[in-house]
């Protein structure tokens, strides 16, 4: 049974930092793109960022840029989200996501697998 487990979540005043991380077990994401979204109450989930299944591409969204970076390490089949300057409107639940593609893509429907969720609360 594939899970990706999310942790490092929590409640950060604006300006501070938090660093995510994607834990997979069941089968091996090694080869596969990864994702971040995140979905705030009342909105639809949004991408963050990918990043490719070797790592040596990775972008994120234009509302975090600049202040979010993605990376991963494969020999522990993790992948991380790092936020800093954070910010009140980024307050939101984080979901780790894996696809079955090379490179990551913004779209909810090209990630099979998904986390429970990380709630990450700003407070300003």
């Amino acid at each position: 049974q594939v899970q990706l487990v999310e942790s490092g979540g929590g409640l950060v005043q604006a300006g501070g930092s938090l660093r995510l991380s994607c834990a997979s077990s069941g089968r091996t994401f090694n080869n596969y793109a990864m994702g971040w979204f995140r979905q705030a109450p009342g909105k639809e989930r949004e991408f963050v960022g990918g990043i490719s299944g070797s790592g040596g591409t990775a972008d994120v969204a234009d509302s975090v840029k600049g202040r979010f970076t993605i990376s991963r390490d494969n020999a522990k089949n993790t992948v991380y989200l790092q936020m800093n300057s954070l910010k009140p409107e980024d307050t939101a639940v984080y979901y780790c996501a894996g696809s079955l593609r090379w490179s990551s893509t913004s779209y909810k429907k090209d990630y099979p697998y998904w986390g429970q969720g990380a709630q990450v609360t700003v407070s300003s």
